[in-house]
């Protein structure tokens, strides 16, 4: 019994989801950090900066792993 190989879903489409995401990642990490800036009396907001800089670095790094299954994927299926 042979399988099916799985559908693969248009470039497109998964590069379009990977941008929504960074973008989603990026703003709950500014709105966890201005909430803490809030409750912590926090001016100079402290906590907005830190904490969307780490949803950054968190982004990138979620990007740079998908774009390499995606490349890596491609490249077992032109094979």
């Amino acid at each position: 019994m042979a399988r099916k190989p799985k559908k693969q879903h248009n470039p497109f489409i998964r590069f379009t989801s990977i941008a929504l995401q960074m973008g989603l990642t990026i703003w709950l990490g500014s709105v966890l950090g201005n909430w803490l800036d809030n409750i912590y009396g926090n001016s100079n907001q402290f906590y907005f900066k830190i904490i969307t800089l780490i949803a950054v670095f968190i982004a990138m790094y979620s990007v740079i792993k998908q774009v390499v299954k995606i490349t890596n994927d491609q490249n077992s299926k032109n094979e």
